[in-house]
């Protein structure tokens, strides 16, 4: 069953880039916006990652907690939040337990060869761990924009 706005966002503990741990359920009491995109220093996964830098601020403002999500791991996390100073936690995800739990890992194809990969997707879980919207067609130079609407 796909996840669907006002149902409960999975739970999920990882670490991040810097090997910190992080839940869902530690920051409670705030928004989190949990993107998931497919690979670090890729250029539509940079312009996504860079826009919600650039917004960090504004996000902020409104109480958003921004993490992101994809399959590679720590050491490629590192290197691409050091290329592009980026100031949220990137969750390592290789063994696909969060993507596989908010639906994300799907069958995809790219010139004519079908694969599983990740969709890149978005959900904002509001203070309560609820989510509040799902962002399937992402802007990846206006993302900011799409999550304060």
């Amino acid at each position: 069953m796909p996840l669907e706005p006002g149902q409960p966002a999975p739970d999920f503990t990882a670490q991040d880039q810097d090997g910190n741990t992080v839940s869902l359920h530690a920051l409670r009491g705030q928004k989190v916006a949990l993107y998931f995109y497919p690979k670090d220093d890729t250029p539509g996964c940079t312009a996504q990652a860079c826009n919600l830098r650039d917004h960090q601020e504004e996000l902020k403002a409104h109480n958003i907690q921004v993490i992101g999500v994809s399959i590679d791991g720590e050491a490629a996390h590192k290197k691409f939040a050091l290329k592009y100073d980026l100031p949220f936690p990137l969750l390592v995800d290789t063994d696909k337990t969060i993507v596989q739990a908010y639906g994300v890992w799907q069958e995809k194809k790219n010139y004519g060869k079908t694969y599983m990969g990740t969709v890149r997707t978005t959900f904002l879980i509001d203070e309560n761990g609820l989510i509040e919207k799902i962002i399937k067609k992402v802007d990846t130079k206006e993302h900011a924009a799409q999550l304060l609407k």
